[in-house]
């Protein structure tokens, strides 16, 4: 059975994750056209959002449309589910 120390660190270690999460999407929304809500909605999970910062790096990049191609091809699989929810979002 976990002692209080361990509890309360625990809970601070959510509160922490909670609030990190929060900044994230806020830094998103503010590099896209979406809110922080939609962000949050459409991206509940923090892995989630570090793969969709990840897909806007490439895209912003300041690399030919061929590199960033052959980029994105070589992660599809990463990619995938980031790039189906944000084109839902737009149809």
């Amino acid at each position: 059975m976990p002692n209080n120390e361990e509890l309360d660190f625990d809970r601070l270690l959510d509160e922490a994750e909670a609030e990190t999460d929060a900044e994230l999407a806020s830094r998103i929304s503010s590099l896209t056209r979406m809110t922080d809500a939609e962000i949050k909605e459409l991206f509940p999970e923090k892995a989630d959002k570090k793969k969709l910062v990840e897909l806007m790096s490439i895209v912003k990049s300041s690399a030919d449309m061929n590199e960033k191609k052959s980029k994105l091809i070589g992660n599809i699989g990463k990619f995938a589910d980031t790039v189906i929810t944000v084109l839902k979002k737009l149809v």
